[in-house]
């Protein structure tokens, strides 16, 4: 028998960057954060290694700054959104280094700033070369585990949402501590991460598989964008997940090249090894397919730098055997970042009262079809800051009553041949390039695995960005299709609910 918890104030489920923001703002409210492993570990926050995008250089500004994520976007990002974003940039930026994240310096207090793929100049502040996600996380979760109003339950996991009718929600079904404990709470906000644990290679924890998003849609909140899936065109080519090689490698220099040297990132695009990151993975999945395999070489622009200014690649590279200051490393695109996720407005409001959701498993629509590098930390701080503080001014003071409370079921777990069956079949269907027989594939395999073994949280995320998929006739940004190769000349945003576990039914893009 599941047992009761009433908990009255903000109820935070996950524990990265955004979740963690979120509660450090919700003051003086009592907020309980909901961890589902040891804060800092294996969340997409702490693996992330270039850095953090933001105007913080006299050459630059926030309107710039915003043009580039626009562009970067292919015709789907909120301007509003983004405007917003860059313009908060700065200042959280400032704070995070207040708080004690070790941000590189330059001898007269300025940003090193680094330049990445689409953005106009140099704008990403990092630490310790490619250290910036763990070392942010580690400064915030410090500031966390000293603050009086914040309990953190390290090791629960949601299930489900609990709503008081089909609008509103007041918990979540958690396993915390070997118990099932029904958790109620006035607002809940989702910071529930990304969905690349859905592929079968890609750079974020092999974990994150989209629930946050299913739980959402199976509670009824819209979906947006779930189809816009972001792969980095340079993960290492071995291992589960697959090290990261950052975008910042190629902002000093280092270029791709086929077995035979051949640099053939300049086929696609003018700017070649600095192109927008869907143009680059393409042609990495590509020359890997075509060429003999792609490689991403170092050895002159950095060379024997390569342990100091870039020691998590380094040593990644090295347990692979690979020794990147005298040799090209092997590279194929990962699944790296989800677009999409659970529909919000510029406060973090989902469809359903009292549920917020922050970070990448929400969808701005600061993204838009393609994420502008280094642009996802910032978003998690700023909007992080940004929920906190709204939730804190208008939290409603009422107990919900479990004795109405509508709580769904738990869903089935998905065996483990199942899940790497279904991260294969996502790989190889709705990876970097995509089309209307692969797709549909994909879903009749969905479709069997839900048959076998039950309406599990990652078949409901996987069904919503292959049907999207499926639905979204035209290439933008990242969703490439392969039959239908031209970007449409309307722009349109894909917002989709569940209905009996099926996307209702909608006109294509």
């Amino acid at each position: 028998m599941p047992e009761t918890y009433i908990h009255n104030g903000p109820l935070v489920i996950g524990a990265g960057l955004a979740g963690l923001s979120v509660a450090l703002n919700t003051a003086p409210h009592k907020t309980l954060v909901l961890a589902p492993v040891a804060l800092g570990v294996a969340c997409s926050s702490a693996w992330a290694q270039g850095g953090i995008a933001a105007a913080l250089s006299p050459e630059d500004s926030p309107e710039a700054h915003a043009t580039d994520t626009i562009n970067a976007g292919a015709g789907l990002v909120d301007e509003e959104a983004a405007r917003l974003l860059t313009q908060l940039g700065p200042d959280t930026v400032r704070r995070l280094n207040e708080l004690g994240a070790p941000f590189d310096h330059n001898p007269d207090g300025s940003y090193v700033l680094n330049r990445e793929a689409a953005h106009g100049l140099a704008r990403v502040a990092r630490v310790g070369g490619d250290l910036a996600g763990k070392a942010i996380l580690e400064a915030v979760t410090t500031k966390v585990l000293a603050a009086d109003h914040i309990t953190v339950w390290e090791g629960a996991i949601a299930y489900g949402l609990i709503r008081s009718d089909p609008e509103t929600v007041i918990g979540a079904i958690v396993e915390y501590e070997g118990r099932l404990i029904h958790v109620f709470a006035p607002v809940v906000i989702l910071a529930t991460g990304g969905a690349g644990g859905l592929y079968a290679v890609t750079t974020t924890p092999a974990k994150l598989l989209g629930e946050g998003m299913a739980m959402a849609a199976l509670a009824g909140a819209e979906i947006a964008d779930p189809e816009f899936v972001q792969f980095h065109p340079t993960a290492l080519k071995y291992g589960d997940p697959s090290p990261l090689a950052t975008e910042a490698l190629r902002g000093e220099g280092a270029v791709l090249v086929s077995k035979d040297g051949y640099r053939f990132a300049f086929d696609d695009h003018a700017d070649g090894e600095l192109a927008p990151r869907d143009i680059v993975a393409r042609a990495v999945f590509r020359a890997d397919a075509e060429l003999g395999g792609a490689f991403l070489d170092a050895t002159k622009a950095i060379g024997e730098h390569f342990p100091h200014e870039f020691p998590t690649v380094f040593a990644a590279c090295m347990k692979a055997g690979i020794d990147p200051r005298v040799e090209p490393i092997p590279v194929v695109p990962a699944t790296h970042y989800h677009m999409g996720g659970i529909a919000t407005d510029l406060e973090g409001h989902t469809s359903l009262k009292n549920l917020f959701a922050v970070g990448e498993c929400a969808s701005t629509g600061v993204h838009g079809a393609n994420r502008l590098a280094s642009n996802s930390l910032l978003e998690a701080a700023v909007f992080g800051e940004r929920v906190g503080h709204i939730v804190s001014e208008t939290l409603i003071g009422f107990t919900p009553d479990p004795a109405s409370a509508l709580v769904p079921g738990l869903p089935p777990q998905l065996p483990p041949e199942a899940l790497l069956a279904l991260r294969q079949a996502m790989s190889q269907h709705a990876g970097v390039i995509r089309d209307e027989a692969g797709l549909t594939a994909l879903l009749q395999f969905i479709d069997s695995l839900k048959t076998t073994h039950g309406p599990a949280l990652p078949l409901i995320a996987a069904r919503l960005i292959a049907e999207c998929a499926l639905q979204r006739r035209e290439s933008r940004g990242s969703h490439y299709r392969r039959d239908y190769p031209q970007t449409a000349d309307r722009a349109e945003r894909s917002f989709v609910r569940l209905k009996e576990g099926r996307i209702e039914e909608r006109e294509p893009a």
